[in-house]
């Protein structure tokens, strides 16, 4: 039985709540057993089952959440739920009986990470237990009815040589990524949405000295890397009444006073930067993060923005961000099949007028073709 009935889930809902129990797996089952007791055994089991997922669960969406190369379930409406499982965006034939089970299981989320959704406070942003971020919006701000985005965290972590198999890295690009993390050049990966930084960011990470001490800075744990000591910090959101919350910016500095071999941070974008570039600039070799870039050109930009957002002027974040980072490498998605792929690597420099740019040391082609830009001979000296 793959759907039970509104009305018995209705009811079973309404008997727990009567008798205050936690909505355990177990005490699903007892308040079905007390409401249909015609019901066998293994028939009590499987509705058991969909009404946990209903009440407890992700609902319909948790055979989505179950499917191992899912990173993201994304629900538009209770007519389209959409997933990414690593070759781009498709529909799946999942759908909600109306737009009220999509509020419902929405509330129901955020309450688990502890956070409010309701009319007066229309959207939210928040972790889930096991890493899960989720977003939801409510009508009528998501005028086509409630939005909810879970983004999964990796399941795994993939070696080099599974993503050169996998097609997310050229063997070229393989090879000077392992002399760049053997060198302790401080890097970022850059890319768009869904792209897989965090994936080629936890495999380089793997391959780091294991005498080396990893410091990880993140909202949400999601680098996954092989590697013998590896510390982690993870920030905390404000409470419902705006208080306690630990950025990510507190976070870096704490990193800085326990003794890190590399400084981390999961994905750079607020005030955070001027700490990481500050720490890279006294004596932190090794440390990267990933950052949201449309382009490897334009991460000079996206750093001053956040820079000066922060408080520094223009001139000392190009200062900090020439002497701080040495390499750019560029993830993007395939136009033709959606695959995400190494694009990019690039140098950092400094021009004369002061300012840094991103200058091109190999470009990977959709085809195959490996072109060699107008930095790489200076990448051959920095490696």
């Amino acid at each position: 039985m793959e759907s039970p009935p509104a009305d018995l889930v209705e009811a079973v809902r309404a008997r727990l709540a009567r008798t205050g129990v936690e909505p355990s797996a177990a005490q699903v089952a007892l308040a079905l057993r007390a409401e249909k007791s015609v019901y066998g055994d293994a028939e009590i089991l499987a509705v058991a089952r969909a009404l946990c997922a209903d009440l407890i669960g992700a609902g319909p969406l948790e055979p989505l959440l179950a499917t191992p190369d899912v990173t993201d379930v994304l629900v538009n409406g209770p007519r389209e739920v959409w997933v990414d499982d690593g070759l781009g965006l498709r529909r799946t034939r999942v759908a909600f009986a109306d737009d009220a089970a999509v509020r419902r299981l929405a509330q129901r989320l955020a309450a688990a990470a502890g956070r409010r959704l309701d009319d007066a406070c229309p959207y939210v942003d928040a972790r889930l237990a096991g890493g899960v971020r989720l977003h939801a919006v409510l009508p009528p701000i998501a005028s086509g009815g409630t939005c909810v985005s879970l983004r999964l965290p990796p399941r795994r972590t993939y070696t080099m040589d599974a993503l050169v198999r996998a097609g997310t890295l050229a063997p070229e690009a393989a090879a000077i990524l392992r002399r760049m993390v053997a060198a302790r050049l401080a890097f970022l990966v850059t890319g768009g949405t869904g792209t897989g930084k965090t994936t080629l960011l936890s495999a380089l990470l793997s391959l780091a000295d294991p005498g080396e001490r990893l410091l990880l800075v993140e909202d949400s744990a999601e680098l996954r890397p092989e590697h013998p000591h590896v510390v982690r910090l993870e920030s905390r959101p404000a409470n419902l009444e705006g208080a306690g919350g630990i950025g990510l910016r507190d976070l870096v500095r704490q990193a800085l006073r326990m003794r890190p071999d590399r400084v981390v941070v999961g994905e750079v974008r607020g005030a955070e930067v001027v700490d990481l570039l500050a720490a890279l600039n006294t004596g932190h070799e090794g440390g990267c993060g990933t950052l949201h870039a449309n382009a490897a050109a334009d991460v000079p930009a996206r750093l001053e923005a956040l820079g000066c957002a922060a408080g520094l002027s223009r001139e000392a974040v190009h200062s900090q961000l020439a002497a701080a980072l040495d390499m750019v490498v560029h993830l993007a998605r395939s136009r033709a099949d959606g695959r995400r792929r190494v694009a990019e690597i690039c140098l950092l420099a400094r021009t004369p007028s002061g300012l840094v740019e991103a200058r091109t040391a190999m470009t990977f082609h959709e085809a195959g073709a490996v072109e060699l830009g107008p930095a790489y001979g200076r990448l051959e000296e920095a490696l």
